[in-house]
C-alpha cells in the first residue's frame, strides 16, 4: 500500500493556517471611537418608572419636623440624619405613584429626579421651611451578557453609568466580539425598545438616549462572525483530527 504521508500532513498544516488567519480580526473592526466627531455630552437626569425602589432624604433649617418626614432615617445624637435604614424606602407602584408621610399618594412615575425632588420641595413648604430633597434610586441596575469578560448583572448606587462605564464593569469586549452592532435592550413602563450601538464610533457619546443607560437596561454583545464560524469548524476539526489520528495508526500498523 503506497500512502503519501507528506501530503496528508500538509493538507493538515493548510487547514490549521487557514483556521488561524480566518479567526484573525482587523483593527478597524476592533478598534473603539475611530471616526473623528465634535460636540458635547448629553446631560442626563434619571427618569423615575414603576419598581423603582427610592430613598428620599429629607432635611430643613426645622429639625423639629425631621422625624416625621424621614421613616426610614435613623438619627445620631445631635438630631442629624444617618442615613436610612436598608430595608427602608419607597417603591413606585404600578400606577406611578408613592404614599408619602403627611402629603399621602404622589405620583413620581415619568419624572426625572430633579423633577421628583421640585415636586415634594412644593408640596413640603406647607410644613418646613425651605425643605431640600435628595432623592436616589436604590435598585439600578443593568446587565451586560454576551461576548465579555465578565457578564453578569451590576448595581449601581449612583444612579448613572454610562454605556462605555457598563462594558468596563463587565470588563470589557473579548477580542472576538462584534463592535459595531451592539444590541441594548431597554423596558421603560412596560415597553421595550431595542438600540444598535456601533462602538468604533463616537457618535454614542452625542446620543441622549444612548450615552447613559437608564434603570433595567440589558446590554447583549454578540461574538463577530469569524469567532461563530471557528466555533462550528473547531467542532468538525475535531472530528476530522480524531478520524485523521486513527487513519494515520492503522496505516502505521500496516505499513510495519
Amino acid at each position: 500500500m503506497v500512502f503519501n504521508k507528506m501530503s496528508l500532513y500538509l493538507t493538515l498544516l493548510t487547514i490549521s493556517v487557514m483556521i488561524f488567519f480566518g479567526s484573525c480580526v482587523s483593527r478597524k473592526s476592533s478598534a473603539y471611537f475611530q471616526n473623528d466627531t465634535q460636540g458635547g455630552f448629553p446631560n442626563f437626569d434619571p427618569v423615575l418608572q414603576a419598581n423603582d425602589h427610592l430613598s428620599i432624604h429629607v432635611s430643613a433649617p426645622n429639625q423639629e419636623l425631621f422625624d416625621l418626614f424621614n421613616p426610614f432615617s435613623g438619627k445620631s445624637g445631635d438630631g442629624k440624619s444617618v442615613g436610612e435604614d436598608a430595608t427602608g424606602g419607597y417603591t413606585i407602584d404600578s400606577k406611578g405613584n408613592i404614599e408619602f408621610p403627611v402629603i399621602g399618594t404622589i405620583t413620581l412615575a415619568n419624572l426625572k429626579k430633579e423633577e421628583a425632588a421640585q415636586l415634594l420641595k412644593e408640596k413640603l413648604k406647607v410644613y418646613l421651611k425651605e425643605p431640600l430633597i435628595n432623592i436616589n434610586i436604590t435598585n439600578y441596575r443593568v446587565t451586560v451578557l454576551g461576548d465579555v469578560k465578565s457578564p453578569g448583572s451590576f448595581l449601581v448606587p449612583s444612579g448613572k453609568i454610562s454605556f462605555v462605564e457598563a462594558l468596563g464593569m463587565a470588563g470589557d469586549l473579548n477580542i472576538t466580539a462584534l463592535r459595531n452592532n451592539i444590541l441594548l435592550i431597554r423596558n421603560f413602563n412596560g415597553q421595550k425598545k431595542t438600540y444598535r450601538v456601533d462602538m468604533t464610533r463616537q457618535d454614542i457619546f452625542h446620543s441622549a438616549d444612548l450615552c447613559y443607560l437608564r434603570q433595567g437596561d440589558i446590554i447583549y454583545v454578540e461574538p463577530n462572525r469569524s469567532q461563530r464560524n471557528s466555533g462550528a469548524i473547531n467542532s468538525k476539526i475535531g472530528i476530522l483530527l480524531s478520524i485523521t489520528t486513527v487513519i494515520l495508526t492503522s496505516i502505521s500498523l500496516l505499513t510495519r
